[in-house]
């Protein structure tokens, strides 16, 4: 995938194997920013983005631990 592909909520859920609660908190959190939007209204994501935000929360989870 080349990282400034660009994905949906659901996409980058799918991708890293997580909620799209959980992408929709990263946003939240300020950990992840929409790069835009779709026809439909949809969050669209840089791939990029999607691959940093997850590394940094699972970074985080395991210093929790």
């Amino acid at each position: 995938m080349d990282p400034f592909d660009y994905m949906t909520t659901a996409q980058a859920a799918r991708h890293c194997k997580v909620t799209t609660a959980a992408v929709r908190k990263w946003v939240q959190r300020g950990k992840l920013t929409a790069a835009g939007r779709d026809k439909a209204g949809r969050m669209l994501f840089r791939a990029v983005d999607v691959a940093r935000a997850e590394h940094a929360t699972r970074r985080r989870a395991r210093r929790a631990a």
